[in-house]
């Protein structure tokens, strides 16, 4: 499945050629012209998808990497762990690598950076403390690394060096967890600027003050490229405020006469400090569910970000009554064994549903876990608690800016080129259509595909897109392995998954070609096969008949043949009889 090993050039020799020339096969990346005095920008995840976002700036002798993240698996890729940016292009230019730069700790954009760090040669990461905290927590399950090289920047610090030509500098902005920066990297030609995730605060769709203190920065600067998230574009006008969900909560957390139980995603960090306030207001105590929460909550701690002091262990929750109880809890997209699906099912070991709980998911459902989120909500609703979704109330708000506050930020931050990151293609050409209705020229709009080269010529001049591309195919990652995503492997396992396997082992007499006993059957995922008697032993028969035919007379006897024919004939007669596909297996041993 996975493939570790990449050859630069493959020399065949033809039949149509003379011996003494070789045919060189060239790869994509093997073509890429040399960068001149260019500026080439190269996402290599992030766009045409949701996800494992990085992106490429390079300039000279110099590589600035920004972000490295996962993206989730689906029913599309069964068997695989998480899929990752592909680095071919960087492993081949390490040397340049000056710095791994993080816009936030969330796993999108850093879940990747334990799978990919040594293949980048181990350079400095640059990021705020919250992220390298983030990070730290996750390399602790990657004992076998070397150690990375953080370095934590400053909220006031200025410009960094990073080489005679590349700076770095980081400016506040909001998203979902503490400390979401946008990233500036200073050229010789002017500004790249990649905003990571972003929202904007706002009342009523007026941007809070903060904003636009927050955008200030960008008044007397040369901005050449922008890329800023194009997630939430599709969606008009502006998001709930943060301000206004936390107001919603704290009227049901008041008005709620039992237990209160908080589901929401265990990476909205400053939502969940927010919670922890509110249970102090009203004299509640507060117990952590899920992993990755109490994860998150010990690095809330470490920073001292809130009081935690109310927080107890789920042991002592019969020490105090319901209305003095707050559960913050992992599972609001419905995943099989979160705190809250244990809850629902009532397979939680310490908690049971009652009608005085209020259940809040303080999450919208993420597309591809409606399913998933119906059958939790199935579960919580058989009990007799008061159920509350964002469908409901106004109990969560995105991350990500709809329209209107892209729109906006557009307007603050004034740039000659404009490229949209962090979406589907159809989101990125929605965004660069509102990039155009707001002034920005077509000519100067980029809409990349993963591996697309972008480069920006004579000193800032222009803009294109070079027809030749980085490698970008997935990159995956499957138990302990790390490489390229197979396509075959991937089809086989769906068709597994569709119509099972069927397995054939026999015994074949060398010297007569006969079976020695009747075949062995094997099905899994076909049919059940206690139900089955009958078309089993009709397989049987066609099972002997097949091989008999090919191998009595042979000698020495082919086996392959023999397997070809008697998987072709087992084949036919299953689809006959059943019209399912199953992968027939044949095992012929000789004795």
């Amino acid at each position: 499945m996975i493939n570790n090993t990449f050859t630069r050039n493959s020399r065949h020799k033809s039949p149509h050629r003379r011996s003494h020339i070789p045919l060189v096969i060239k790869k994509p990346h093997d073509i890429i012209p040399p960068l001149g005095d260019s500026i080439r920008i190269i996402p290599l995840g992030g766009v045409e998808e949701i996800g494992r976002n990085m992106t490429v700036i390079e300039f000279g002798e110099d590589i600035i990497v920004c972000d490295a993240g996962i993206k989730f698996t689906d029913d599309e890729t069964p068997g695989i762990d998480y899929i990752l940016p592909n680095t071919k292009y960087l492993e081949e230019r390490k040397d340049k690598i000056r710095a791994l730069v993080i816009t936030h700790g969330h796993l999108d954009h850093i879940g990747a950076i334990p799978y990919l760090i040594d293949r980048l040669g181990n350079p400095p990461i640059y990021t705020r403390e919250f992220g390298a905290l983030m990070i730290q927590k996750r390399q602790v399950e990657f004992p076998h690394l070397a150690p990375l090289n953080i370095k934590i920047v400053d909220a006031n610090d200025k410009s960094i060096p990073l080489s005679p030509n590349l700076k770095v500098r980081f400016f506040g902005l909001t998203h979902s967890i503490p400390e979401s920066t946008g990233i500036i990297i200073e050229t010789p030609y002017g500004d790249i600027v990649n905003t990571g995730d972003v929202r904007v605060e706002n009342e009523n769709g007026v941007p809070v003050e903060k904003e636009f203190e927050q955008y200030k920065i960008f008044k007397d600067r040369n901005v050449l490229l922008f890329t800023m998230d194009s997630t939430g574009i599709e969606k008009p006008g502006f998001s709930p405020s943060e301000a206004s969900i936390l107001k919603n909560i704290d009227s049901i957390v008041a008005s709620s006469p039992g237990r209160i139980i908080l589901a929401t995603f265990s990476s909205q960090i400053e939502r969940i400090i927010e919670f922890i306030n509110t249970a102090r207001r009203y004299g509640r105590q507060v117990l952590i569910e899920g992993r990755s929460m109490k994860a998150n909550v010990d690095i809330i701690k470490h920073l001292n970000l809130v009081d935690t002091s109310i927080v107890i262990p789920i042991e002592d929750i019969t020490k105090y009554p319901p209305n003095k109880i707050m559960i913050i809890a992992t599972g609001a997209q419905g995943e099989e064994f979160a705190a809250l699906a244990r809850i629902s099912n009532k397979t939680h070991k310490y908690v049971r549903l009652d009608r005085s709980d209020t259940i809040v998911l303080s999450s919208s459902v993420i597309p591809g876990n409606d399913r998933a989120v119906d059958k939790l909500k199935d579960n919580l609703y058989r009990s007799d608690a008061k159920i509350i979704t964002y469908l409901d109330s106004n109990v969560h708000t995105s991350g990500h800016g709809k329209r209107d506050e892209l729109k906006w930020l557009h307007q603050q931050i004034p740039y000659k080129y404009f490229m949209p990151v962090h979406g589907n293609h159809f989101r990125l050409k929605m965004h660069a259509e509102l990039a155009a209705e707001l002034g920005c020229p077509r000519e100067n709009i980029i809409v990349p595909d993963n591996g697309s080269i972008i480069e920006i010529q004579d000193k800032g001049a222009k803009i294109v897109k070079l027809l030749e591309k980085a490698p970008s195919e997935d990159m995956v990652v499957e138990g302990l392995s790390i490489g390229d995503l197979s396509e075959v492997v991937i089809r086989d396992r769906k068709m597994l998954a569709a119509d099972g396997i069927f397995v054939i082992i026999v015994l074949v007499d060398m010297r007569t070609g006969r079976l020695k006993k009747s075949p062995d059957i094997i099905a899994r995922g076909f049919v059940y096969l206690r139900e089955s008697q009958e078309l089993l032993s009709e397989a049987r028969g066609i099972i002997r008949h097949s091989i008999e035919r090919t191998t009595v007379g042979m000698n020495p006897i082919n086996f392959d043949y023999a397997k070809s024919a008697v998987t072709e004939d087992v084949s036919r007669f299953l689809f006959q009889r059943t019209a399912k596909k199953p992968t027939v297996i044949p095992v012929i041993l000789g004795v």
